[in-house]
């Protein structure tokens, strides 16, 4: 999107300087500095605002506003943000004051309302960790068209994760949300590594915990377990079994081509993010989760060109892995239709659509 207005007005400017070159009045022109105003005009960084305050706001502005930042995130300047915390969650409730204080501090304004902070910018990451409200958040920003990437969870049911699309769409805004582990380079490779050859097969893991009682049991924090899994063995999962035992949820999702992905949820013992990778020329384990930097790299990406790095439908499937999952556990471990689940979700969408 942003890349549109730079190639009109570049077009623009191209043929003012052949008048300029025509009349012969360019020298003129350098000598009073235009070219060096220009280039300072196209450098204009894209103004962030943020919904949310409540858990990445934090460390994110602490790196796109670092002196070592890499170049990709020198375009970023957050210059406003929303705290909307929840008090009935609380991590939220209990981090909320400080890290306002701590936004203040790096020189980001606090405003009170969505609507009031969206004049003062360009394009919006909602961060705030409880999915519920984020289909009311999401709302002024589809009004305003503002390039909008959403934090994990998209939402707190799978139906409202579809009504945001939804809303995405018809306001033809352009929208993404992704965990910080699917750009990590250890795990983003994997699908495409030499080593291993065609992925076969994968087993992830990572914690899932704490559980939110608001929120599905995957979507709050075995979202990135999740994506870890998708992100190694790509879309097209048919069904979805579930065991929960105190120590573990253990899930199994099965392919269209046969291919079998397991993810494990720990619940207690030693935690951490991995996946073992199985391939036709080897087996392998997949790298660490290394920061959240390479997302970042993909936001302001996205805000420079608005083309999503990953697509609606590939999102939906992983927000509906989840849902059948919770099925699953319902009926008791039985597999559960990854599409049966995503069409009773539309079904509630259209029946109770949303509305900017």
């Amino acid at each position: 999107m942003r890349n549109k207005f730079l190639l009109s007005d570049g077009l623009l400017r191209f043929g003012l300087l052949l008048a300029f070159w025509s009349l012969g009045i360019w020298g003129d022109l350098v000598s009073a500095g235009l070219p060096r105003l220009w280039a300072a005009e196209e450098a204009k960084p894209i103004r962030v605002g943020i919904i949310g305050l409540d858990a990445h706001a934090v460390p994110w502005t602490e790196i796109i506003t670092s002196p070592d930042a890499p170049p990709e995130l020198k375009c970023l300047k957050v210059v406003a943000a929303v705290p909307a915390y929840s008090p009935d969650i609380p991590f939220s409730a209990q981090n909320i004051q400080k890290n306002t204080e701590r936004m203040r501090q790096m020189g980001v304004e606090i405003v009170e309302t969505i609507e009031a902070m969206l004049p003062q910018v360009d394009a919006v990451m909602l961060l705030s960790i409880d999915g519920r409200p984020h289909l009311e958040q999401a709302k002024p920003v589809f009004r305003a068209r503002k390039p909008l990437f959403i934090d994990k969870p998209v939402a707190a049911s799978l139906s409202d994760v579809v009504r945001i699309y939804d809303l995405a769409a018809k306001s033809g805004t352009p929208c993404f949300s992704n965990s910080s582990l699917r750009y990590s380079p250890g795990i983003a490779q994997m699908r495409s590594d030499p080593r291993v050859g065609k992925v076969v097969g994968c087993d992830a893991y990572g914690p899932n915990h704490p559980l939110e009682p608001t929120h599905p049991d995957l979507f709050y924090y075995g979202i990135h377990g999740t994506e870890l899994l998708f992100t190694i063995m790509g879309p097209g999962c048919k069904t979805v079994s579930r065991v929960k035992t105190p120590t573990a949820d253990f899930v199994v999702g099965v392919w269209a081509d046969g291919r079998v992905g397991t993810l494990r949820g720990i619940l207690q013992g030693q935690t951490g993010f991995g996946a073992t990778v199985f391939g036709d020329k080897s087996i392998a384990p997949a790298g660490k989760f290394e920061g959240y930097t390479p997302l970042l790299v993909e936001i302001a990406r996205f805000f420079q060109t608005g083309k999503p790095p990953i697509s609606v439908e590939e999102t939906l499937e992983i927000y509906a892995f989840m849902e059948a999952a919770d099925e699953s556990r319902r009926r008791g471990g039985c597999p559960v239709s990854v599409q049966e689940v995503l069409d009773q979700a539309r079904k509630a969408a259209q029946a109770q659509p949303a509305k900017l």
